[in-house]
């Protein structure tokens, strides 16, 4: 969301749109009827992308501002800003801002805050898509670092599970060896007692 050349003119109802710049002037036009005029060096300009809020924290821009109102009304006002008592408009004011300072911030720019989000969003001007996405992008950053973390378990598993079969292998070739072992040993015994009794036969002859 790029609120840089969006203008608030003091003095001036709404807000304005910069057309051209010449020689310590700027031409502009009205977001409202769509009227061009000349705004001078000496006019009180502020850019949006300039303005923020006061809070108990650090301050807010006024963009995270909007933001927060999209997110927590929507496109359209569901209150008539004029119609809303103080503390009606505190109460709303708070819901999109929480932290904002209460002895800084007055009814007039909370009234401002809130007209012109209505007015640039009704204009077209606001553009949610790049913020949103940057949203999604953050909220899907630790399911792929929770999937990158997995995979060292799955190696981890795999490991465990060749060394399991690795001394399987082992206890089964130690076992053939000692079966191997007594086999040999058997046939040693039954090659004795086959020379013992070839011995006996050979002394009763």
């Amino acid at each position: 969301m790029d609120l840089s050349k969006i203008l608030a003119i003091s003095g001036k109802p709404g807000l304005f749109l910069i057309k051209s710049q010449g020689a310590g002037k700027l031409i502009v036009e009205s977001i409202v009827d769509g009227k061009h005029f000349p705004a001078f060096a000496n006019d009180k300009i502020s850019s949006l992308e300039e303005i923020s809020i006061f809070t108990t924290d650090e301050d807010t821009p006024l963009k995270n501002v909007f933001m927060s109102i999209h997110d927590k009304i929507g496109d359209k006002l569901d209150f008539d800003v004029k119609k809303l008592s103080p503390v009606e408009l505190k109460e709303k004011f708070m819901l999109v801002l929480p932290n904002y300072d209460e002895d800084a911030v007055y009814q007039s720019d909370m009234k401002k805050v809130f007209q012109w989000y209505q007015l640039l969003n009704d204009k077209g001007l606001l553009d949610f898509t790049v913020e949103e996405e940057k949203k999604e992008a953050v909220a899907e950053e630790p399911v792929a670092e929770e999937k990158a973390e997995k995979k060292p378990a799955k190696k981890t598993a795999a490991k465990k599970e060749t060394a399991k079969k690795e001394t399987a292998k082992k206890e089964t070739a130690k076992k053939t060896t000692t079966k191997k072992a007594a086999v040999k040993e058997t046939a040693k015994n039954t090659t004795s007692a086959g020379t013992a009794k070839t011995v006996k036969g050979l002394k009763k002859v």
